[in-house]
């Protein structure tokens, strides 16, 4: 018997490649109450403009937009709340050096559902320029027409 992939994603942050470049990624575990799961595996999670902090030994993210639930009535949390990541000792310490240093962030970058649970895969970034932007541009154009060229000959 072959084991089915069970990676869901549920949401990407695009944004995150073109304004930083990801040097190392994390896999995070999610608190979150009943009705953000359900809302979560339905798709409606936001994670543009969203960003994590370590905080007294914890990591936290921060502008993750988790719709309500429309059945939760009062259950429903608040959407914009900082919600804990849950992480090994020795991978908080790895990101609050890393993120020590001038420049660097940590930056969610996919949710997916592993397994039943949501898991969110966080990277340690360093932010771009706009001359280093506007070369990733540049040479994913290239490789575009080299590709359509290509596809062209043959």
């Amino acid at each position: 018997m072959t084991k089915k992939k069970q990676d869901n994603v549920v949401a990407t942050n695009r944004k995150a490649n073109h304004d930083y470049i990801i040097e190392d990624t994390i896999e995070a575990g999610l608190v979150l109450t009943g009705t953000e799961i359900k809302s979560i595996r339905k798709g409606k999670v936001n994670l543009k403009d969203s960003f994590a902090r370590v905080e007294n030994g914890q990591v936290w993210v921060y502008g993750m937009h988790v719709s309500p639930f429309e059945q939760g009535n009062r259950f429903n949390q608040d959407p914009m709340r900082p919600r804990k990541l849950l992480l090994k000792k020795r991978e908080i310490n790895r990101l609050a050096k890393h993120v020590s240093q001038e420049g660097y962030a940590i930056i969610p970058l996919r949710m997916y559902i592993k397994r039943g649970f949501a898991k969110l895969l966080i990277g340690i970034g360093k932010g771009k320029k706009k001359y280093d932007k506007r070369q990733a541009l540049k040479e994913k154009d290239m490789k575009r027409d080299i590709k359509r060229a290509m596809k062209e000959k043959y």
